[in-house]
Parts: structure tokens; sequence; C-alpha cells
């Protein structure tokens, strides 16, 4: 399903010229730096492209890599660019059989070129590259100045172009209309067979292309060899046969997804997401700002952005509900990229399934709280430190995947955010968001009882003994705080852990502390409203006090102490 809703986003934006993506037989490469030559193959200059800041080389629309892995893998190379190994014979290290596999190398691009159609050779560009070789100008170019600056990029890529022309000569007419006709070439029987993607019969793409997700590149599809998943007397890649058309459109399109400029990535700590509708639509482009990370030159952009998704969330036409929507979880692996999770849905189902998230996540706060609730808030709050690199990959990705699917949220999420808070001995508001989250979606899921459903704000209906004895712990401190203006560490420092896990132990003692804060408010009117609040919530809570509370009843109580403690910061009533 993956592949072939690949093989069609493919298929959908090769239609439109405006899309960028590159057409049967090219891909979009990054070329740090170009062999200029002129027309009789003389060495010019080598060329840096790395013109910004970030240092980021120019891409170029080149002839599609050819996939190449094994102790062979030197006799295949690519047309007119390459790494330094195939274009100058520069090998990667000092030692032997570095030099020896270069030399290989370079001879294999030489032999490439020199074995083209007559025709082509005769292109001005393709034959000054021959020129090029045959006067051994490519000695030349480790002579070049910035030479060193070529060599500091493992396996740089470099191709060439005309002293008088601004395009690469892989990317002259000839050379491209050399590559459209050529086709992907016929098959016999032995490399023939019928596509799992278009039953067509067809050649065979034995080594599918590489993906980068990350510094590496590997293969989203990949086959072993001789390891029990051989049958039928095929081997590898002729187990399951894709064709070369069909391999080339799908890796062709993930690869555009997972550009910097995509605007159809997401990377979140080794977890990286793409995205695509069937159709353009709003969600499709508002969908990255749901994750988005917070800019130190605008704090504030991820509210913004939330704003306006929410907006396209409630506003999804009739027209494009009912589209094909996909979200495709990478991560990386030892051997192949890994595939953390996959969802095919439509506009509506996914617009439903964010609206929900924030709704579920919403939570009281203070008017000066900017209401920041993008993913990266939510794994911040979870994680050692606040930085969401601490947060395991499979953790993120339940989560992302329950967040888009409207599925339970995953229990470790309830576990992590519970260990914070006990490690931090406080509730903050993100915090108290996720345990709502967990505990309404699952309620919904599991239960369906609208009474066990908590709000956003205090509720002062809950009857529920854990999220009351949360209240009456904030009501607690909040009296400590009163009697004993400016203490450095309250009863929540020292004794929050112990409260929520094991509160019969601990509140007895408590309450009788509190008589000796209480005789410290002066304002008799302030001390008789706390003590009718702490009437109200006791005469509530059940007689026998528990001597232990689960994980979900922690979670109500952490939810308890943070509603009653934000309506104590912000009642009129009590100051």
């Amino acid at each position: 399903m993956i592949l072939q809703a690949l093989y069609n986003y493919y298929h959908q934006k090769a239609a439109d010229p405006e899309s960028g993506i590159a057409p049967s037989g090219f891909e979009w490469k990054e070329v740090p730096f170009v062999i200029v030559i002129d027309h009789n193959g003389k060495f010019i200059a080598l060329e840096d492209t790395r013109k910004d800041k970030a240092k980021r080389p120019e891409t170029y629309l080149l002839p599609k890599a050819i996939g190449r892995s094994g102790s062979s893998a030197w006799m295949t190379s690519n047309l007119l660019w390459d790494h330094y190994g195939y274009v100058l014979g520069c090998p990667k290290g000092d030692d032997e059989k570095s030099l020896e596999m270069a030399k290989k190398q370079l001879h294999t691009f030489i032999h490439k070129i020199k074995s083209l159609l007559a025709s082509l050779r005769k292109d001005e560009g393709v034959s000054a590259v021959v020129f090029f070789y045959e006067n051994d100008e490519y000695k030349k170019v480790m002579s070049a100045d910035n030479w060193r600056e070529c060599m500091k990029i493992t396996g740089c890529n470099m191709s060439f172009r005309l002293d008088d022309e601004p395009i690469l000569i892989p990317c002259r007419p000839n050379v491209r209309s050399y590559i459209e006709t050529s086709g992907f070439g016929d098959c016999d029987e032995k490399d023939g067979g019928i596509c799992i993607l278009t039953g067509a019969y067809g050649p065979i793409a034995r080594i599918h292309t590489d993906t980068p997700i990350n510094k590496d590149s590997k293969k989203i599809v990949s086959f072993q060899k001789n390891s029990g998943y051989d049958s039928y007397g095929k081997e590898q890649a002729y187990n399951a046969p894709t064709s070369k058309s069909a391999e080339f459109a799908y890796t062709t399109a993930l690869n555009k997804l997972l550009a910097r400029n995509s605007g159809n990535r997401v990377r979140i700590g080794d977890l990286t997401m793409v995205f695509w509708a069937e159709k353009s639509c709003e969600l499709e482009k508002a969908f990255p700002s749901f994750f988005c990370f917070p800019s130190p030159d605008d704090p504030d952009v991820d509210v913004r952005a939330l704003a306006s998704l929410c907006g396209s969330v409630g506003a999804v036409g009739v027209d494009e509900e009912a589209e094909r929507f996909y979200v495709l979880g990478l991560g990386p692996n030892a051997a192949r990229i890994s595939v953390r999770f996959w969802l095919e849905s439509t506009v509506r189902e996914v617009s439903i399934a964010i609206w929900q998230h924030y709704e579920d996540i919403d939570i009281a706060r203070s008017r000066y709280d900017a209401g920041h609730y993008s993913v990266y808030w939510l794994l911040s709050a979870i994680s050692v430190e606040n930085r969401i690199d601490n947060v395991s990959s499979n953790l993120a990705s339940h989560i992302l995947r329950a967040i888009i699917t409207g599925e339970a949220y995953p229990v470790t999420m309830l576990h992590q955010a519970i260990r914070r808070i006990r490690a931090m001995r406080n509730v903050r508001r993100m915090q108290a968001g996720i345990l709502k989250a967990y505990l309404n979606r699952s309620c919904r899921i599991h239960s369906s009882k609208e009474k066990e459903i908590i709000s956003v704000s205090l509720d002062e209906t809950n009857m529920s003994n854990s999220y009351l004895l949360g209240r009456l712990f904030a009501v607690l401190e909040k009296i400590q705080e009163k009697g004993i203006p400016g203490i450095n560490s309250t009863i929540r420092d020292h004794y929050y852990a112990t409260a929520s896990s094991t509160p019969a132990t601990v509140f007895p003692q408590l309450l009788k502390m509190k008589n000796y804060h209480l005789e410290k408010i002066k304002i008799k009117g302030l001390r008789r409203k706390y003590e009718n609040l702490l009437t109200e919530i006791i005469n509530r809570i059940s007689p026998d006090m528990p001597s232990g509370l689960v994980m979900e009843e922690q979670a109500r109580f952490a939810i308890g102490y943070y509603h009653q403690k934000s309506d104590l910061n912000t009642s009129l009533n009590i100051q």
C-alpha cells in the first residue's frame, strides 16, 4: 500500500510541470563542485556551488543514479556525474586498496562515456568531456586552489559545465533526450516479470534506490539473499518483483517528499514523517505547523500556526473531505529504513482526529499563558531536561500515530508524564493537559461514561477520590503559602510524590499541619474561606482514604491539584 500510494503520487505530480518532480530517468541531486571546461576539454576551474551561509550546494536535475552494492559496485557508474572516485580517480584513503579501487572506478566512468552512442558523443558538451579525459586534463583538477574544500566532503558529487554555458553538461538537451528515449530498456525472461505495483510485464529492479532520511542513505525496500525468503527459484527482488519504471516512480516521489524545501516533511528526533494529500488542500498546507519548533526570533510562531491549523480543520470543504490523506513515519535502522507507522485516511478523518487532540489536551491556563500546544511542547513536557531527543523514538511514534488517527494514546505517555511530575515536584500546564488527554480518550474508547470525562477547568462536581485529594493538596499548599509568606519550600516540595501515590500515609499529618498554618493567616475572612473550602472537599472524600493510587488515579490527583491551584490563583474570592 505504501509503494502504491507513492507510485500514484509520482504520477499525480509528474503531470504538473510546476511540481519540480524529476521526470522518468532523472533525479534532483546536490552537486557541491562543478568542473568547468572549454569546448576542447581543457580544464578551466573547479567551481564551488555552495553560495549561501549554510554551505548548501546547488541542486541539479541529473540522470538518475544507478543502484550499486557489494564488491563489484565499482563496475557501475552514473552518467556524466558521480563522486570524485569515479570522476577523478581520487581515493577516499591513502591505503593501497583505496588507490586501486579509485583507479577501477575512474576506468568505469570513462568507459561509460566513450561507450555512448556516436550521435550523443557529437554533442559539444559530451565531446568536451571525452577530450577532457583523452588529454589527461582531469589530473589538473586536484591542483585547483579549492580542491581541499572538495576533499572535506565525503563522497563529494561532481559534474561538468562548459565555460560559456550556465547549465551542466548532463542537463544539456541532447543528453536529456537520450535519457528520455532510452527508457528502462528491454528485458529477457530471466530479468523480466510482472510488476506488483502496475501489473505490467517489464524489466525488474534488482536493487532499489537509496533514500536519505538522515546522514546515511538507506533503502526503504531491500532484499536478503539465500535467507529463507527465496521461493520458486527467485532470488532477492525477483521474489517480490517491482519494475524499474515503478521503482523509479516511488523512489522519486519519496525523495521529493523528503527534500528540505518540500513542505511535506517533519523531523522529530530520529523520526522523519512525510505526508501528502491526493489533491492539494488546506490541511496539507497547514499540517507542518502542527509540529513546528519554537523560534528564538518568534517564540509564538506555533501559537499562530496552530490557530491557523485549527481554522483549516474546522473549515474542511465538502469536496475535500473525501480526498485521501497519507502519513508515513520513517526511522533509521541498521540495514534499511524502518517504517514506524503508516496512515491512509481521508482529509475529513485526519482533520477530526487533530481537532479532537486539541480538545483533549486543552486545559485551564493563566491569562499570561500563550498556550503553546504543538507536538514539540508535548514531547518536551515528558522528556528529561525538556529535550525531545531524550524521548524514545517508539514513544514519539506512538504518540504521533494516536494524534493523527484518533486512537488511544500510549500508556507510556501517561507513565512518563507522571514520572516527570514526581521528579520536578510540580504539575505544569502541558503535563496536566497530557494527563487529561490520556484519561478522556481512554474513557471515550473503553468506558463512554460522560461523568468520567475531565473538564478543562476546575470541576466541583467531580467526585473522584483521587481528583478530590489533588484538590485538597493544592488548598493545603495555598494555606501554607498564605500563612508563611515567602516560604522557600512548601509541602509540594516535600510531600507531593508521597501524597499522590500513597495518600493515607501523609494526609493525616498534612491536615494537622494546616491548623498551624491557618492560625498564621491574620485576615479572618480569608481564613474562613479556606476553612469552608477545606470542609467542602473533605466531606466529599471517602472516609477510608486510599493507601495507594494506581497510575490513572495519580493522573487524576495531578489534574485535581492543577485545577484547584489554577482556580486559587485566578479566583477573585480567595486572594
